[in-house]
């Protein structure tokens, strides 16, 4: 327990020397990581092969801290061997993209929405990472400051089999929406740049098609459920500070950040009302702290 709680206060310190100050960290640890890692791990006991666990929820929401956080406690705890990785790995290339937005839509030039990521390497992987028969794997590796994939020699190399798999991403779990719910524009960007509603159709249809396969992969699914809207905004332009803090590279300015989130935000406020359908809902307050997790 000791190891446990010096590791975590060492990683929280980290993480507050780039961006917001954590509150309430060991009474966090105590009430909610701890008892909700326990469940967990007994789920992944009931089965004998790895635990696919998916984490989704807005931008800027703390679903990479929150990951490295359970990591941390089934690391220290329970001696497993968790691998983590994100959806935004999974992004197609600068250069296929911007294929994608002259054969299809100009909007498809921007990473984010379901169709600019690499749908079938993310099935295999997450196939691959599930057998029983484990072979070492690589797993893709995004650079966001850059706009493009890593080169294959940063990638994440696995080893060893996993018992736990923690995927995360913002739309991970996402559903597709009625065509009669795609025809009201949601912000200026789908109003004055997808007229035709080409961008939101095939994205929608992405979401019924290749997203629905992967997620079909997933043992149990946890969502964290932000107060509103303003607050992704709010998180994401401060997630984007922090990037600048890591980072000498170009980073988005809080106008580019702005309409950046409009891209997302379609299907980010459908899975904000459509949340109940997830097998753990982890509730946050306006501090970014953890209120509580239903389960």
């Amino acid at each position: 327990m000791s190891n446990l709680k010096k590791t975590y206060l060492k990683f929280i310190q980290i993480q507050e020397s780039t961006g917001e100050k954590f509150q309430d960290t060991l009474k966090q640890l105590k009430n909610f990581y701890l008892p909700f890692c326990n469940k967990l791990y007994k789920l992944y006991k009931s089965q004998n092969r790895p635990l696919l666990i998916s984490l989704s929820g807005g931008q800027g929401s703390g679903k990479s801290t929150i990951t490295q956080i359970l990591k941390i406690v089934f690391n220290s705890i329970f001696k497993l061997n968790v691998v983590c990785f994100s959806i935004d790995d999974f992004y197609k290339t600068a250069l296929e993209r911007k294929k994608m937005s002259k054969y299809l839509h100009p909007l498809f030039l921007t990473r984010g929405v379901p169709g600019t990521h690499n749908c079938n390497m993310l099935y295999k992987t997450l196939r691959d990472l599930t057998k029983k028969r484990f072979r070492p794997i690589k797993i893709p590796k995004f650079d966001k400051s850059n706009d493009d994939r890593f080169k294959v020699k940063y990638w994440q190399k696995i080893s060893k089999k996993p018992n736990i798999i923690i995927f995360e991403g913002w739309c991970v779990g996402a559903k597709p929406q009625k065509l009669k719910d795609l025809k009201k524009p949601i912000n200026i960007l789908e109003k004055v740049e997808d007229t035709k509603l080409t961008w939101r159709k095939k994205v929608n249809n992405e979401l019924k098609t290749s997203y629905k396969k992967i997620y079909k992969l997933i043992d149990k699914r946890i969502y964290l459920k932000v107060p509103n809207f303003k607050y992704v905004i709010k998180w994401r332009l401060l997630q984007e500070k922090k990037l600048r803090l890591k980072s000498k590279k170009k980073t988005m300015s809080q106008k580019e950040i702005k309409r950046f989130i409009m891209f997302y935000e379609r299907v980010t406020k459908n899975m904000s009302t459509d949340y109940k359908n997830n097998d753990f809902i982890i509730f946050l307050d306006k501090k970014h702290k953890i209120k509580s997790i239903r389960f």
